[in-house]
């Protein structure tokens, strides 16, 4: 330092010493371009972003609605879908370039309103809306938590220039939209007598649950009703393939070849598979078909990943625009994941491992696991059964593709294209036996699963079909390049609709 700049410090006197310093400060705020009155409070991250929140309001609704309802997984993963649309749209009107899917006529709001506060309120009349609308049993439940957030539930406003009206018009506009879209959510689809979720396409499969005349096709099971009882049920939602997609252009987009036939070497290899997978269950092979069989809270597989993509928001202490643009994009994938299983089910009517199995082992004698409460025992192949419980033995509708695999290769695609990374990270710590034994004399001790990728997160849910002996290995890769090719598309969908 100079010995003249020295000089000019020790003669300035105190108060122009403190004009310079609140000169420098001023000028240093200034240039970050924000003052004293600007400066911004810290935004709500990872479980305390209302985004996040809603989430959680979601996936608890999705279990509620599974405890009401019985599983029914494409039901579902339309609920979640629509849902999170209806929040993207409220929230694009509050960004920069981002395109609404469903709600038009409403212009983007103004900078100097596309803050946090108008984001939250907005998306929480959407979400609210919306959530009314699919899961209405649980409206009090919805109706308490917009008052936890000191919103008025009672607020109907239209008003496109509020944030209370933009949400209660996207929510309406997606319900609007989606109204003929092939679900038959209303039951008016001709023929369905008021039947909300009335298969109007009359299909009967070929086979009986007594008796099975074609051996490559579906073939319904009998369940336990868990009074002593025993019933077969239907083909849930046979109808699924005519919902009209959200980012395909047809529900066939993507259909794959045909499943491997019998008397093929490969169906007899894959069956074989199955069998010897069974077998030989590790309390980490049994902890991880329970987990994905079921998932966190019975949530269905949009649940599922919806609550994965919930951890990737944890793990990265999202904001609240993050978090609603990558629900938005999980969800729209798992959504038109199952509409495109679906149509690959119903286009092929292909046979499951539980029919295949007591064909091709007829007579002989195999190990297999017992039942709850019997563990692996040797028995007729023609007595065998996938690892599930008796009121719930395998899914009742065809096999080819798997749900599980193309819902998993989906969305684990989107998590890794959103994130710009492979990694994920997340482990459960898991008592085998809980979901299948009788009893827990029969559990197996703790053990943690981890799911260091997200491809390998989907790979795991897709293997855990085939270990719990609901598809063969046909079923599983097919299900997964399913996935990944419908989350391409949702990809580009998404990037259009960021205005990207």
């Amino acid at each position: 330092m100079s010995s003249l700049y020295l000089k000019v410090i020790n003669n300035l006197t105190t108060n122009q010493m403190k004009r310079i310093l609140m000169l420098t400060l001023s000028l240093g705020l200034l240039c970050s371009g924000t003052t004293f009155s600007q400066k911004k409070q810290e935004e709500p991250r990872g479980i305390e972003n209302v985004a996040y929140k809603w989430g959680k309001m979601a996936l608890d609704a999705t279990a509620s609605d599974t405890e009401k309802f019985k599983p029914r997984p494409t039901i579902t993963s339309r609920y979640l879908g629509l849902i999170f649309i209806s929040i993207f749209d409220a929230w694009s009107i509050y960004d920069e370039k981002a395109i609404p899917v469903y709600l038009k006529g409403v212009d983007r709001r103004p900078s100097g309103e596309q803050n946090l506060k108008n984001k939250e309120i907005a998306i929480s009349y959407a979400a609210f809306g919306a959530m009314k609308e699919y899961y209405y049993s649980d409206t009090e439940m919805f109706r308490k938590f917009m008052v936890d957030l000191g919103l008025d539930p009672d607020n109907t406003s239209m008003d496109p220039t509020t944030p209370e009206g933009i949400g209660n018009l996207a929510a309406k506009a997606t319900i609007e939209a989606r109204k003929n879209d092939g679900s038959n959510q209303y039951g008016e689809v001709e023929g369905s007598n008021g039947e909300a979720y009335f298969d109007y396409t009359n299909y009967s499969p070929v086979n009986s649950a007594d008796e099975n005349t074609d051996i490559n096709r579906w073939q319904p099971k009998y369940f336990s009703d868990g009074n002593g009882g025993q019933y077969a049920p239907g083909c849930l939602t046979p109808y699924w393939q005519k919902v009209t997609p959200i980012t395909m252009t047809s529900a066939e987009q993507f259909r794959p070849g045909p499943p491997p036939m019998v008397g093929s070497e490969q169906l007899k290899q894959e069956v074989k598979e199955v069998v010897d997978l069974q077998a030989n269950l590790s309390d980490e092979d049994k902890a991880l078909v329970e987990f994905m069989r079921d998932g966190p809270q019975s949530v269905q597989q949009a649940g599922h990943w919806l609550k994965f993509a919930q951890d990737v928001s944890r793990r990265d202490n999202h904001s609240l625009d993050e978090d609603v643009k990558m629900y938005f994009l999980t969800e729209i994938t798992a959504m038109d994941a199952f509409i495109a299983s679906w149509d690959s089910k119903m286009f092929y009517d292909y046979a499951r491992p539980y029919a295949l199995v007591h064909e091709y082992y007829k007579d002989q004698t195999i190990k297999a696991w017992g039942g709850p409460g019997k563990g692996i025992v040797e028995m007729k192949g023609q007595e065998w059964r996938p690892y599930s419980p008796d009121i719930f033995l395998c899914p009742p509708f065809p096999s080819y593709t798997s749900g599980h695999s193309t819902i998993s290769g989906g969305c684990a695609e989107v998590l890794r294209l959103f994130t710009g990374d492979e990694h994920f990270g997340e482990s459960v710590v898991l008592v085998p036996g809980t979901l299948t034994e009788l009893d827990s004399t029969h559990y197996g001790k703790p053990v943690t699963i981890t799911f260091p990728t997200f491809t390998e997160a989907a790979n795991m849910a897709g293997i855990s079909r085939v270990m719990g002996g609901y598809h063969i290995q046909a079923d599983n890769i097919a299900g997964l390049q399913l996935g990944r090719d419908v989350a391409s598309q949702a990809w580009k969908f998404y990037n259009t609709h960021l205005g990207n």
